[in-house]
């Protein structure tokens, strides 16, 4: 009789005994001092637990049915060992998170990001004292009232996106990524954006979205066995440690490369006022202690986190239009009749234009651009709805489910923007805005949200007033249909797809 596979193979047999090995350890030392039940879910097969459950699923997805199958806002599941529980509703997200926000504050220890050198960013920093360093300088300057201050620049940002897409209409996936970095390097370190081809925004591009398919959810084993970690990289199946590699090449560079030309015009008296000068200039007078380390990092997260949420929201905002003709057509009628002709939007017309917010907020909430955010982690037992939350739990909310729950929202998987307005066409207040969810929720919320958010409406406004957009036509006359389908990752984006973006006309395309 051959051998089974998982003997042959020597990787495999290595991994499944460090799992036998990792799992007798916490086997033996784990103990709780609560007699309430875990959370339901899914079986657990001996070792590895669910880890095949989740292998090549979207985890936001799998969960969200299995919170539905076991009607409980709170799942839990073993990963080789680590206790992993799930959050489907605001309510346990709110009463977790944002209530007991002492003990649902920290991060797990990512092995993958430790591996590639980004456990420096905020949004991956254990709860401590520099990620309060790091958290209360980047609110100075991107908390709500600070971000309004970046107005103008948002708004000419999106002026030129406008004319790239005049130019050349099929490449909008670049033109979405360069509207973003004329946001956010200008902010961050003072630097002018060049061309499509910036390398600035080309490296955030890469780094990103290299950092957030390796950190999700599922990716790897590593994160949930450490120990893993130490494998060499020559080894069958430590094709992670490959990974990490490049990610430590993107981290030093994402780091260095601009703040130190940040530096260099700041000492020759070139540079734009930014984020980078005014903080290294207030080091000494500042009333709380920080580092040149300090801004390094801060703007690094501000130059990493401007170049994800804003370019995967536009790109869904483009997708959505294809199907959504109507949705479309009721913003434009809307922009026409606050507007007028003759003139492109401004924020100072947004209370007036609710058709439009509440799109972008059916954006935001039909794909959300983080479905199962970074994990939280509690290092002490805890109970809740009358479940056990074992101490040294990854804590994941949900936001997919939260956003797509037909109780809240009708029909979740329908576009339909009209589920934020009263029958008078107003906001409803009644119905909760995603926005709240999609940047996180308590302590670890998204600091750039606000920047985000204005960066995305005027974006959305503009690009309406000027352009319909549409199903491509190909040369044999048959419409291009979108796939639909998003990438995987922390980060959440449509994967690359075709469109027709034309100007409604010929007064419109003399505005841009």
């Amino acid at each position: 009789m051959p051998l089974p596979t998982i003997i042959k193979e020597p990787s495999l047999w290595l991994t499944v005994s460090t799992i036998c090995f990792v799992w007798l350890l916490r086997k033996g030392t784990r103990r709780s001092g609560s007699k309430a039940p875990l959370p339901p879910g899914p079986s657990k097969l001996p070792l590895i637990g669910n880890v095949l459950d989740i292998r090549g699923r979207r985890m936001w997805e799998a969960c969200m049915e299995w919170s539905r199958k076991y009607d409980s806002d709170v799942i839990h599941l073993s990963m080789a060992g680590t206790s992993v529980v799930v959050l489907s509703s605001l309510e346990a997200m709110e009463a977790l998170l944002e209530n007991r926000a002492s003990i649902y504050s920290d991060r797990p220890t990512i092995p993958i990001l430790e591996l590639m050198e980004w456990d420096f960013l905020i949004p991956t920093l254990r709860y401590g004292d520099e990620w309060r360093t790091q958290r209360r300088l980047m609110n100075q300057h991107v908390n709500v009232s600070a971000s309004k201050a970046f107005k103008p620049q948002i708004t000419q940002a999106a002026r030129a996106l406008l004319r790239r897409l005049l130019d050349a209409p099929d490449d909008f996936p670049a033109h979405i990524r360069v509207m973003a970095g004329e946001v956010i390097i200008p902010l961050a370190y003072g630097l002018p954006v060049v061309s499509t081809n910036d390398p600035y925004i080309a490296l955030a591009e890469k780094a990103v979205k290299h950092g957030a398919q390796a950190a999700a959810a599922g990716t790897y084993l590593v994160n949930f066995l450490p120990i893993l970690k130490h494998v060499p990289a020559w080894m069958p199946g430590a094709g992670f440690q490959r990974v990490a590699q490049r990610g430590r090449e993107y981290s030093h560079a994402m780091r260095t490369v601009a703040f130190e030309e940040s530096k260099r015009r700041m000492g020759s008296g070139e540079l734009l006022p930014c984020f980078t000068a005014n903080a290294l200039e207030a080091i000494d007078t500042a009333d709380f202690a920080y580092d040149e380390n300090t801004v390094r990092d801060v703007a690094a997260v501000m130059y990493a986190g401007g170049s994800d949420t804003t370019v995967a929201a536009l790109a869904t905002f483009f997708l959505a239009m294809l199907s959504n003709p109507d949705a479309q057509e009721k913003a434009q009628r809307e922009i026409d009749a606050v507007v007028g002709p003759g003139r492109l939007p401004e924020f100072s017309s947004q209370e007036a234009l609710p058709y439009v917010t509440a799109l972008v907020r059916e954006v935001l909430r039909w794909k959300p651009v983080a479905p199962f955010a970074m994990p939280h982690f509690i290092g002490v037992e805890d109970e809740y709805s009358g479940y056990r939350i074992p101490a040294k739990s990854f804590v994941f909310p949900n936001v997919w489910a939260v956003l797509h729950d037909e109780n809240v929202y009708p029909d979740p998987y329908t576009f339909r923007p009209e589920r934020f307005l009263t029958e008078d066409g107003k906001l409803d207040p009644t119905i909760p805005d995603p926005t709240e969810v999609a940047f996180g929720l308590g302590r670890r919320s998204c600091p750039g949200r606000h920047l985000a958010e204005l960066s995305i409406w005027i974006a959305v406004v503009s690009v309406l007033a000027v352009f319909d957009i549409k199903k491509k036509v190909g040369e044999n006359g048959e419409v291009v249909e979108p796939s639909y389908e998003y990438t995987v990752g922390v980060i959440s984006e449509p994967e690359p797809f075709e469109c027709s973006i034309k100007p409604r006309s010929e007064a419109t395309a003399r505005l841009v």
